[in-house]
């Protein structure tokens, strides 16, 4: 999830575990280590495939911050206005605050290596957007409270309800991803389409509409589906996309880290004399966020490039097609282009 809503919970989550301890400094406390493991984005991998695929693996580890914990509990309970806590209370809080952090980036879809060093695997539950008010808002809302002494009697109940808010949204993302899954399913079977890799996930700051990739040896599909749906109104369309390049570049771990992390929904395109690999799962189709230039066409030969990412966000200002989507099925999101 965003920095933003991850600052909130960690707040939560700390005055939730030290609230009546520490008052309104487990909100920083919260904020502090709800943060940290975020802060693997300041590190080199080496490239950015590397920094792409490595990011939310050892620091969003639930074996490395169950072992850090102690430690860094350690550590603070050794300064003066933290000796109230007693040792085990700061391991346990601490632990919660990171841990938690780690299980909400699970619901999205970029892939959380909860399990480092022991697998590399990316999990993913795919049922909110990166970015969500609707799940960040009763965060927000108890945060801003529990900075006034005026809430304070009343704290405690504030910050549950928050916390209660938020994972119930967390329970109708999980619900809303099981019937569009099922809608989307009986749509491509109306149509006879089969597929290799299929995932769903949520459009922009919502989870009414949903954006669907099923990929083939051809190419893939970009599905469009809402809540209010009906089978036939979900749009679906095809992309040809050339992976065949990938066989003229050998064994490079550039790419097989790339197919690994992307689970198989990755797209080449050609463009020009350059060949782009796209992670299908973010973005939309002529505008994916994760992309790399991995080869260029040189006479009768494709030699391989630096794998640099390039810049390809979505629109902004085309953002209110998608909240117009969701209740209109005639609304045409292929047709968005760049400003």
């Amino acid at each position: 999830m965003d920095s933003v809503t991850q600052i909130l919970l960690g707040s939560a989550v700390g005055y939730a575990t030290l609230g009546n301890k520490l008052g309104r400094k487990s909100l920083l406390v919260g904020a502090a280590f709800g943060t940290l493991p975020d802060l693997d984005v300041l590190i080199n991998f080496g490239g950015d495939v590397e920094n792409f695929v490595y990011h939310r693996s050892f620091s969003h580890s639930l074996i490395i911050q169950l072992l850090l914990s102690p430690i860094i509990a350690w550590l603070i309970a050794k300064m003066y206005w933290a000796k109230s806590v007693s040792l085990t209370r700061w391991s346990v809080a601490i632990f919660s605050i990171m841990s938690t952090h780690a299980l909400l980036d699970t619901f999205t879809v970029y892939g959380t290596q909860l399990l480092w060093p022991l697998s590399h695997y990316p999990f993913g539950i795919s049922s909110v957007f990166i970015i969500d008010p609707m799940y960040s808002l009763p965060l927000l809302l108890a945060f801003v409270a529990l900075c006034f002494a005026r809430a304070q009697p009343y704290a405690s109940k504030i910050n549950a309800t928050a916390l209660v808010l938020s994972s119930l949204y967390l329970t109708w993302s999980l619900s809303a991803k099981w019937f569009i899954d099922s809608k989307i399913q009986q749509a491509l079977d109306k149509q006879a389409i089969t597929f290799k890799q299929f995932e769903s996930t949520p459009s922009p700051f919502n989870t009414l509409l949903w954006r669907a990739v099923a990929t083939t040896e051809q190419g893939h599909y970009e599905i469009y589906a809402s809540v209010f749906d009906s089978v036939d109104e979900v749009d679906i369309r095809f992309y040809k996309t050339a992976n065949h390049v990938l066989d003229t570049l050998g064994e490079d771990q550039r790419i097989a880290l790339l197919q690994n992390f992307t689970k198989g929904l990755y797209g080449v395109y050609q463009q020009d004399q350059t060949y782009v690999f796209s992670d299908l799962r973010m973005g939309l189709e002529g505008f994916y966020v994760f992309s790399f230039e991995i080869a260029k066409q040189a006479e009768s030969s494709i030699k391989p490039s630096d794998f640099r990412q390039l810049k390809n966000r979505p629109p902004l200002s085309r953002a209110s097609l998608v909240f117009d989507r969701i209740t209109n099925p005639n609304i045409d999101l292929s047709q968005i282009k760049a400003d």
